[in-house]
């Protein structure tokens, strides 16, 4: 909602394409016809694009890709698989990007884990009576899922740690001093407002 779709190009790669967006050019990925993350993110280079989403980076070709649009001028958009935040910078070194062109090209990560949610029938007992087992969470006490997020903002102390390749414990120490509230916090925050528990906290970050 925040991009301007009349005045900028704004293109996907996307496997598969869930939801059809007006005035957004979508591509969706189809192995069978040749069209990969990386074939798909080449070819919407080539068409000016401003604004890039890559559904998923999965491997070195794509991320090399993704980073040189970046760095060429292009607002990039993209998700990892990793259990938080800091740890997206140690999964492109995993797949094969070097520290200093990560250093160059990221501007924040969005971290996000998903908690069962408190069933709001039962109140997360299972049950409706002493008898009769709670229908909507089927007796588990949990029916829905609510999101706990961080975000880290790349300041310039972390790109300095980036560049000298320091590890995720490193860049999320670096990231809470300047200013990262931690997915933690909001889990609290999200138990505290009764939307979930803290053994369910426990079982999802440690």
């Amino acid at each position: 909602e925040r991009v301007d779709r009349d005045s900028r190009n704004v293109m996907t790669i996307e496997d598969p394409v869930e939801y059809h967006l007006d005035r957004i050019g979508q591509v969706q990925v189809n192995p069978k016809r040749g069209v990969t993350f990386a074939s798909g993110l080449r070819s919407l280079l080539r068409q000016d694009p401003d604004v890039i989403l890559v559904g998923e980076i999965r491997d070195e070709e794509t991320a090399h890709l993704a980073v040189q649009a970046s760095l060429t001028g292009h607002l990039v958009l993209a998700t990892l698989h990793t259990n938080d935040a800091p740890s997206a910078v140690s999964r492109l070194q995993d797949i094969g990007v070097e520290p200093y062109l990560i250093a160059s090209s990221l501007l924040a990560v969005f971290g996000q884990r998903l908690l069962r949610r408190i069933c709001s029938t039962c109140r997360g007992a299972g049950k409706v009576d002493a008898d009769r087992r709670c229908d909507a969470c089927l007796g588990t006490g949990y029916a829905g899922r609510v999101a706990i997020f961080e975000l880290m903002h790349v300041t310039d102390a972390l790109r300095s740690l980036i560049t000298g390749a320091a590890d995720a414990a490193a860049l999320r120490s670096q990231a809470i001093a300047d200013g990262m509230a931690p997915m933690l916090e909001d889990a609290r925050a999200k138990v505290a407002q009764g939307l979930t528990t803290e053994s369910e906290v426990r079982r999802v970050l440690h």
